[in-house]
């Protein structure tokens, strides 16, 4: 059978898993009474609720006398390393790029690295049933985007299908009216254009980890190309280690991809992509070869981690009434079993039962922390802080790219807050009443903002962010709150009587009845210093009783922080108590008189 290897990338809600559901249905993978959810590669609960992938998937069809072996990747930057690695493993990719959106920050960068690995691109134009869609001035800005980052002739001569994947049709036209209900066109286009694995069957064996993977019956896997040669299940075979040493090893397991399943097989051979087993320690990058035929491949890059939070066990008063999970070593036991499967999370003890996780960016911790909370644990977490490097002994610090569209009536404030921000715009466009801004911004100055700017875009906006490089460290005020916090000073549960006499003071994040306890954060101060507060006071009673004196309290409704919200939101002397039914914001120093002489100490030095 021969072979074809792609990729599947574009922008945050382009509609790369759904485009895989339906080349999955279409090409006869699933029986006719096989019951198919929607989004089927998007395989957790949170990537189904959040509507994103944050793992690449990879999965393959049968069509026709062709094999195709298809990755769906991530489209967030958070993780745009494994967007890098996989173009090493394919030959191809469909780049699928919205039919009203256009190029978004993140199709620039996933097609900077297809570029890069000189794969075949062709160009998926999806949801062209849109009322909005602007086909062909999408092609044009795709063109745009290809001569801007320095694509050959071979690669701008790019076919471009048109297609509504929710719909599952296709058109090789921009007219909505000529959409096909079939996906045969676009299976077609990848046998035509996209070349056959280069690679080499009569050569000895070299295949290479791009990905991994765990679990718990075969531990860690590398999932990879086998780029030439063959391999067979427990064969002895070399590891050339990233730092040049030489580990043999017997192959436990080999696992082809079959649809949505993955399924044991006893060989591979070059072209196919497999997952081995059988190295406890295998990692990205490293070559197995045959023994005494030791060639290392070159080695992929892994992105570096550009943020770090402390993960901490849980000190607040409240600890061990929701999770069961509270312990150091079952949460350095949980963290290190995610490093197994994601390179780019790097885990490193710290003081007072606590470790320092790094990793991509927000999105990529606070995932971690929410499948961590979901399991059971308990714990508390610190604000996230930009990973400084010394560079020819200079401070520096990473800066995104930033691309946002609002509506003309707020560009004022977002202009504002950004260069509030240290925040340099670089370009400005106005379509249908839309404005569209870039700017280069530090990654601290992204920190707390996506809430604030939400807020005064009443909603509408749309912010997204990529990495873009590290440059010299701007202002040390970058990235903070500008307002104090009410601090709780009892504990117990609050009362509507002590929160409408605090109306005036700020924002509630609590509700009556809710359970306090002293350091709690339960509003946000109308000022910029912290204000220590009673919210569980009740009124006093009187044998007396004055007419109109007895109506209900009508509160403002509580603010509701998620988890991204609450990590933005906090200070340095703050952390976010998580737990498997709440989160809770609270003060480092949770005694008020403790807290009080800690602050003047630190004002006086």
């Amino acid at each position: 059978m021969k072979m074809r290897n792609i990729a599947i990338i574009a922008h945050v809600d382009h509609g790369k898993t759904t485009l895989v559901d339906k080349l999955l249905t279409s090409s006869g993978t699933f029986r006719e009474n096989e019951t198919v959810n929607e989004r089927v590669m998007d395989s957790n609960d949170i990537e189904r609720e959040r509507g994103i992938t944050i793992l690449a998937k990879t999965t393959s069809i049968d069509y026709k006398d062709y094999h195709i072996n298809i990755l769906d990747t991530p489209g967030h930057a958070d993780f745009g390393g494994e967007v890098e690695r996989i173009m090493n493993m394919v030959d191809g990719v469909l780049l699928v790029v919205d039919a009203y959106e256009g190029t978004m920050p993140q199709t620039r960068f996933v097609l900077k690295k297809a570029l890069e690995a000189k794969v075949v691109p062709i160009v998926v134009v999806n949801k062209i049933d849109k009322e909005t869609a602007r086909p062909k001035e999408v092609v044009d800005e795709v063109l745009d985007l290809f001569i801007e980052l320095g694509a050959d002739i071979e690669q701008l001569e790019f076919p471009v299908i048109y297609t509504s994947s929710l719909n599952g049709t296709t058109s090789l036209d921009p007219d909505v009216s000529t959409q096909k209900q079939t996906m045969e066109p676009l299976l077609d286009m990848i046998i035509k254009y996209i070349p056959e694995p280069n690679v080499d069957l009569n050569k000895k064996l070299q295949f290479q980890p791009a990905l991994l993977d765990y679990n718990d019956f075969v531990g860690r896997m590398g999932i990879g190309l086998v780029k030439s040669g063959r391999m067979t299940l427990n064969q002895t075979v070399s590891c050339v280690r990233l730092d040049g040493s030489i580990k043999q090893f017997r192959i436990g397991k080999i696992f082809g991809f079959q649809g949505l399943k993955r399924i044991e097989i006893t060989e591979a051979k070059a072209g196919d992509i497999v997952a081995i087993a059988g190295l406890p320690d295998i990692s990205v990058g490293e070559t197995v070869c045959e023994v005494g035929f030791e060639q290392p491949l070159p080695i992929l890059r892994i992105d570096e981690p550009t943020l770090q939070m402390t993960f901490g066990v849980n000190s607040s008063p409240f600890v061990g009434r929701e999770g069961k999970l509270l312990t150091a070593r079952k949460i350095e036991e949980r963290l290190l079993k995610e490093a197994e499967r994601d390179v780019s999370l790097k885990i490193k003890p710290n003081d007072n039962e606590s470790f320092i996780v790094s990793g991509r960016g927000e999105l990529h911790l606070s995932i971690l922390i929410e499948n961590m909370r979901r399991e059971g644990f308990e714990l508390q977490v610190s604000k996230p802080e930009v990973i400084i490097k010394q560079i020819d002994g200079v401070k520096c610090e990473p800066y995104e790219e930033v691309q946002i569209e609002v509506k003309e009536e707020h560009v004022g404030s977002v202009i504002e807050a950004l260069g509030n921000r240290e925040a340099t715009l670089e370009n400005m466009t106005n379509f249908n009443n839309q404005v569209r801004l870039n700017y280069t911004i530090p990654s601290r100055g992204l920190i707390g903002f996506s809430t604030e700017f939400m807020t005064m875009t009443k909603g509408y906006g749309i912010i997204n962010h990529t990495f873009k490089e590290y440059r010299k460290m701007a202002s040390s005020k970058v990235g903070r709150r500008n307002l104090g916090v009410l601090v709780s000073m009892e504990n117990g549960k609050a009362t509507a009587y002590a929160l409408g006499q605090l109306e005036d003071r700020g924002i509630m994040f609590i509700e009556p009845g809710d359970e306090v306890y002293e350091g709690m954060i339960v509003g946000e101060h109308s000022h910029e210093n912290d204000l220590v507060v009673n919210v569980v006071k009740g009124k006093k009673l009187t044998n007396t009783r004055a007419s109109g004196s007895d109506h209900t309290v009508v509160l403002k409704r509580a603010r509701k922080m998620s988890l991204e919200t609450c990590l933005d939101y906090i200070n340095d002397d703050e952390l976010v108590e998580i737990t498997p039914s709440k989160f809770r914001l609270r003060k480092r120093i949770l005694n008020t008189n403790e807290r009080r002489h800690f602050e003047n100490k630190i004002k006086k030095d």
